[in-house]
């Protein structure tokens, strides 16, 4: 298993997926999603305890050519470090 694996699995990250199973599998008040190039950028959100840091970022990029909401995205990065709100990991998935 890869280490990009391995946060998926913590995260509960689907490698593969669309844009619209994403965002009706993790759609919360925190959650933030959005189309940057060829990609989908995440800010997800994982409880880490009281007045801890719990947003992370993640990235996913297309596998077609079309970019609609209905075709296949795979996973490509995950942040390893937690952020204090959703504008901080979207920042840091934009970097990735």
């Amino acid at each position: 298993m890869t280490y990009l694996e391995k946060k998926a699995r913590e995260h509960r990250l689907p490698m593969s997926t669309t844009p619209e199973n994403l965002e009706c599998a993790f759609f919360t008040d925190s959650a933030v999603f959005l189309t940057f190039g060829n990609k989908t950028l995440m800010a997800g959100y994982s409880y880490q305890g009281r007045n801890q840091n719990s947003y992370y970022g993640a990235v996913y990029e297309w596998t077609t050519g079309k970019h609609t909401c209905e075709d296949e995205i795979q996973l490509k990065a995950i942040s390893d470090e937690f952020f204090v709100d959703n504008g901080s990991a979207i920042a840091w998935a934009m970097n990735h």
